[in-house]
């Protein structure tokens, strides 16, 4: 080794002793006859001092040192003098007192610098990665993502899960999000999918008798991007045998448990709070909530229907929603300005109607421009479901089941933030359950699986798959940190028969399901048990436990919004002897002809 120690241990204790020191030039100050230096590595920050007791030659080259030069320097550990210490380093107690200085590599003026407070564009960043990985945020939360991995792998092991790797190489089976493929050369005309998820390889570890499986795993969804989301992301997949809905969540119970204190020091109680899927959307809008604050959606449909306000009348009479929240002391910051804009964004981007709303005065009455259609009585029973109180505001939104919950969950997003009704590093778990197995697509005029095809329907629901799909309410549950969905699972299908009806719904035919899953639909036949399982998204955890707001600040390598790679400028075009190798013709857009 270069060094004798990194830059964040010497105290104190190593008064006097001659060590050696390597990493980058973060801070230089020249005093005249002295240079003092912060030296950095991903541990922290050392003060190295080249003073007049040094010769010339190394007090020249000290002055030619410049932000995020590579350099040694071996020395002597000193007490800093008093007055001088600073606490604010763990390192601060001390200095090296160089005798050896070596310049092992020069740096360029960098676009930015990792101590810099005012950090360049995004971009700039991804572009120069190398650089923002030295911020010590960046390395803080690399160090958390490793620390939560080890703790997931640590819990697993000591429930006697096995570590199995999937193919990253697959089969594609157009379902959910698009494949991205890869074109194979052995095989012209044919390609490989990189995985969405493991899903189909772990079920098969089930039937091959592995009871406890888990696997952290790369997968790969070409869809668009969002802040959390991102087209190749790394999850933590289980999946069980003999197990029902109960035991997969009681097992993820535990890990979060374990993370919550290993990590952030949080002792939570279990089990872990659970709605159901229709209780999450009646009471919040959303099927993952945030529970960190009240602020529930109340219903006013039937009391729209005695109403002389038309417009709420005729929504309850067509058999849509008069739905509200409360904004308690929403008065105050809400004002006409800003009501204004609320109802614009709950128009422009869900397609609502209006916002109605009521302001709770001194006097306990209510103020709003439409209040003269409503009695008084009719006033009181509104002002009464919504536990509204003087200073609070009151927000309706009446329109279909579906832009009611969109609105109503998006208001109280915003009002759970403007009025700082939770504290933003509190974190919350929770389980939202029994989804619904498939949902209607209109424009396709066809079911589609909620979560996937191969989720397993309720005992008391199943034979409701022949009669009533829509009612079929799924084994499947989703875990909640926050208002996001941090991991989804369910139990699967083990009946080749149930497999082949879930099919069939989805538009499969029994000639399409064999092409495409063929090789599952004939595993399920050889003694396949009940099985389940759950895949957690880390970068969404790591995300969620650093107190984040972008996806792309935990990951190490991540891409734009576009699925661009800034660094490497990947995608990128390709030699065209490698696409004849392939038989592969690349068919120019209008756009770039």
């Amino acid at each position: 080794m270069l060094r004798t120690h990194t830059c964040g241990e010497l105290t104190k204790a190593n008064d006097g002793q001659e060590v050696t020191l390597c990493g980058w030039v973060d801070r230089i100050r020249d005093h005249g006859g002295g240079v003092f230096v912060d030296l950095r590595d991903r541990y922290g920050k050392t003060q190295i001092v080249v003073g007049a007791e040094s010769d010339a030659a190394m007090l020249e080259l000290a002055g030619k040192l410049r932000n995020e030069f590579v350099i040694l320097a071996k020395g002597t550990v000193r007490n800093r003098p008093a007055g001088q210490e600073n606490p604010k380093m763990v390192t601060g107690a001390i200095e090296v007192v160089v005798i050896e200085l070596q310049v092992l590599n020069e740096s360029k003026t960098p676009p930015f610098t990792p101590g810099q407070h005012e950090l360049p564009n995004e971009d700039t960043r991804l572009k120069h990665r190398y650089i923002d990985l030295r911020r010590q945020a960046m390395q803080d939360t690399l160090v958390l993502r490793s620390r939560i991995i080890k703790g997931m792998r640590d819990y697993f092991d000591a429930h006697d899960f096995i570590d199995v790797e999937t193919p990253i190489l697959g089969r594609s089976t157009p379902e959910g999000a698009r494949d991205y493929l890869v074109p194979s050369r052995v095989h012209n005309g044919t390609f490989y999918a990189l995985p969405q998820s493991p899903q189909i390889y772990k079920q098969i570890m089930m039937i091959a008798g592995y009871d406890r499986y888990i696997q952290v795993a790369r997968c790969f969804r070409d869809e668009d991007l969002r802040a959390d989301r991102q087209p190749e992301f790394t999850q933590l997949d289980l999946e069980m045998s003999f197990v029902d809905s109960d035991d997969i969540i009681g097992m993820i119970d535990g890990l979060m448990q374990k993370l919550a204190k290993d990590i952030l020091g949080l002792d939570l109680p279990l089990p872990l709070p659970r709605l159901t899927y229709d209780e999450a959307m009646t009471r919040f809008g959303h099927d993952a909530p945030d529970l960190r604050f009240g602020v529930e959606i109340v219903d006013l449909t039937d009391l729209a229907k005695t109403v002389e306000f038309r417009v709420f009348k005729s929504v309850a009479d067509a058999g849509n929603h008069v739905r509200a929240i409360n904004a308690p002391g929403g008065a105050a910051v809400f004002t006409r300005r800003k009501i204004d804009e609320l109802t614009k964004f709950v128009q422009e981007n869900f397609g609502a109607k209006g916002l109605a709303w009521f302001r709770i005065e001194e006097d306990g009455s209510l103020f709003s421009p439409i209040a003269k259609n409503f009695t008084q009585e009719q006033l009181d029973e509104i002002r009464s479901r919504t536990d509204g109180k003087p200073g609070d505001l009151i927000m309706i939104i009446a329109d279909t089941w579906d832009t009611s919950c969109k609105a109503l969950y998006a208001l109280r997003k915003k009002v759970g933030l403007a009025l700082e009704l939770y504290d933003p590093k509190e974190m919350h778990f929770s389980w939202i359950v029994q989804f619904p197995m498939f949902d209607y697509d209109e424009e396709g005029n066809r079911w589609n699986a909620m979560h996937h095809p191969f989720t397993a329907p309720l005992d008391e629901d199943l034979e409701k798959l022949q009669s009533a799909p829509g009612d079929v309410r799924a084994k499947a549950y989703d875990l909640v940190i926050n208002g996001y969905e941090a991991g989804g699972g369910t139990i699967r299908i083990h009946d080749s028969a149930i497999q082949s009806r879930a099919f069939e719904l989805l538009g499969l035919d029994a000639q399409s399901a064999k092409e495409r899953f063929g090789f599952l639909l004939d595993a399920l036949q050889f003694g396949a048990p009940p099985h389940g399982g759950i895949a957690l998204g880390i970068d969404r955890i790591v995300m969620l436990f650093g107190g984040l707001e972008n996806i792309r600040d935990c990951i190490a390598f991540p891409k734009t919004q576009k699925a661009a790679d800034m660094m490497t400028e990947a995608p990128n075009r390709v030699d065209v002897e490698q696409l004849e190798e392939l038989a592969i013709r690349i068919i120019e857009s209008d756009d770039e002809a």
